[in-house]
């Protein structure tokens, strides 16, 4: 496991970008952290740096947002996600291998998430813009 520390949304940002690179178009990677964490700033970085624009919002209600650049981008939102019949109405299973799959409260869905997934916890930090991500599957370095 790799820990990396941010102050602040463009770092965390820069932290998506940098895991951006390192990926081939069709992993799976799991974000766990309560709101407010950066979920969606880490998205927004890893989108930007595949050319798929910086207009990236959290899908909270839409359960899944698209996002067209080097790769396809799909990124799930699952707080509301409860059970198994709640994970399949959301076509989670058919997104997979068909592109990057960024998933923000994986927390609700751990036991279905694929063996080889990256996960990437983040916590607060010391100060209130500070996060700490403990990042496996990947090195951003």
């Amino acid at each position: 496991m790799i820990t990396v520390n941010t102050h602040n949304a463009r770092e965390t940002e820069a932290l998506g970008a940098k895991i951006a690179e390192k990926l081939c178009g069709t992993e799976v990677i799991a974000l766990f952290g309560g709101l407010g964490m950066g979920k969606t700033a880490f998205t927004r970085g890893l989108a930007g740096a595949l050319g798929a624009g910086e207009n990236v919002s959290s899908p909270t209600f839409a359960l899944v947002n698209e996002y067209s650049g080097k790769y396809n981008i799909f990124h799930f939102d699952m707080y509301r996600v409860n059970t198994w019949d709640d994970l399949y109405s959301t076509g989670f299973f058919d997104y997979i291998d068909n592109g990057i799959i960024i998933i923000e409260w994986s927390e609700n869905i751990e036991e279905a998430l694929p063996a080889d997934c990256i996960k990437i916890r983040i916590s607060k930090g010391e100060n209130d813009d500070d996060r700490i991500f403990e990042i496996e599957g990947v090195d951003p370095q």
